[in-house]
């Protein structure tokens, strides 16, 4: 039977201890929509939502240190390793984005006709894949 989708769209959650950087990337530089600020239950930390069109960024600051994940992005490890943002202002974003520390993993290039991308990295390391089309 598989899904019946709701939304389409999926929604992320992203855990981290560095909260007041890692909303500095997401919710300034990157101008994500902000939403609210809730507790996680059982005192597990704080959650802030952000939107990305009509995914949901659940940025989750933890209480605890929790296990890190490797670094390395797409061939550093397996499971999640890259979010993707398809975006009509990819040399404007990549240019704010270098402006503001943060370190560009692959400049702007043409992946194929019509298709270019530019990959970031946020402050935890983790990597943010901007897609522009034609």
């Amino acid at each position: 039977m598989g899904v019946q989708l709701k939304k389409a769209a999926l929604d992320i959650g992203l855990v981290t201890t560095n909260g007041p950087a890692m909303l500095a990337f997401y919710r300034d530089t990157l101008g994500l929509q902000y939403l609210r600020e809730m507790p996680m239950p059982g005192g597990a930390g704080v959650m802030h939502q952000m939107m990305c069109g009509d995914s949901m960024l659940k940025l989750v600051v933890a209480d605890s240190t929790p296990d890190v994940a490797p670094k390395g992005g797409i061939q550093g490890a397996t499971g999640y390793r890259y979010l993707t943002i398809t975006i009509t202002n990819l040399t404007a974003v990549l240019a704010e984005v270098e402006a503001a520390g943060y370190k560009v993993i692959a400049k702007e290039r043409e992946l194929r006709p019509g298709v270019t991308i530019g990959i970031v990295a946020d402050p935890d390391g983790n990597w943010v894949e901007f897609l522009s089309v034609a």
